[in-house]
């Protein structure tokens, strides 16, 4: 692997450049530094909130670029660069659907704050992890200001639970499974792909400059975009068969295992 060329770098978050604690390591902020020096851009791409990016990688927010939402909302140097809204009727729609069952939880993602039901304390506490900004409202249906996403939570299973029940909006919408317990519902343009191309375009990279890291399937169409596309140990099995390439596991130091390579080559 010929890491050389490359210009950029983008990794998702949980799973991947994340622990399992939710942690971000202190040797992926020293080589960093080290990618800064070489004037290789750095793109933190998630399912996450942006606010919650951010106070991950608090210490370097103002220098990288940042795609939230799963491709619906990014932001470079302060500047909004990419904003996809989900149709208002479509939101109606989803919690339409989603209200006939049990156990599930959705949240209305803004680009600033999201929004949910103070229905479940226990949900609510797992809430703070992914939503640095949130706010309690009764009744979603009710809830007609502007959003990216609607993001549906299972304690248990995403893919078994949720999956079965939202798959027919895949007629006209982005269903994403993007964690085991979580599966996102957006526009159709609303997906990490169609984000980094604008980033891409943006900043003059082409895929043979581009490595691009990720772990479940909301990552799959940013992978696609990469010559140097690169699955976690602990990927799920369709973004190890995307990928061109595999790193030891997100509580190995995958991610920074690769960026020692890519400084050796610079």
């Amino acid at each position: 692997m010929d890491l050389s060329q490359i210009k950029m770098v983008v990794t998702d978050m949980d799973g991947t450049l994340l622990n399992s604690k939710h942690q971000v390591s202190n040797r992926f902020f020293e080589l960093y530094e080290e990618l800064k020096k070489r004037n290789i851009l750095f793109v933190a791409a998630s399912g996450r909130q942006y606010h919650s990016i951010i106070d991950k990688l608090h210490s370097i927010k103002n220098e990288i670029i940042v795609v939230s939402e799963n491709g619906g909302y990014a932001k470079q140097n302060g500047k909004e660069i990419v904003l996809t809204h989900l149709p208002t009727e479509a939101k109606n729609e989803i919690i339409k659907t989603l209200s006939g069952h049990d156990n599930l939880y959705p949240i209305l993602c803004g680009k600033d704050t999201a929004y949910l039901r103070s229905n479940s304390a226990e949900f609510i506490e797992k809430t703070k992890e992914y939503y640095a900004k949130y706010e309690l409202i009764e009744n979603l249906n009710d809830f007609n200001e502007e959003i990216v996403k609607v993001a549906i939570y299972h304690f248990e299973s995403s893919e078994k639970y949720i999956y079965p029940i939202v798959s027919h909006f895949e007629d006209t919408l982005k269903v994403k499974i993007s964690g085991q317990n979580w599966v996102d519902i957006s526009s159709n343009n609303a997906n990490k792909g169609y984000a980094l191309k604008k980033v891409m375009t943006l900043n003059n990279i082409q895929p043979h400059e581009l490595l691009v890291f990720g772990d479940y399937n909301n990552d799959i169409e940013m992978l696609e975009l990469a010559d140097y596309s690169i699955a976690m140990e602990n990927a799920h099995p369709n973004v190890i068969k995307t990928a061109n390439y595999k790193t030891t596991s997100n509580d190995n130091y995958g991610v920074e295992r690769i960026l020692e390579q890519l400084i050796n080559y610079k």
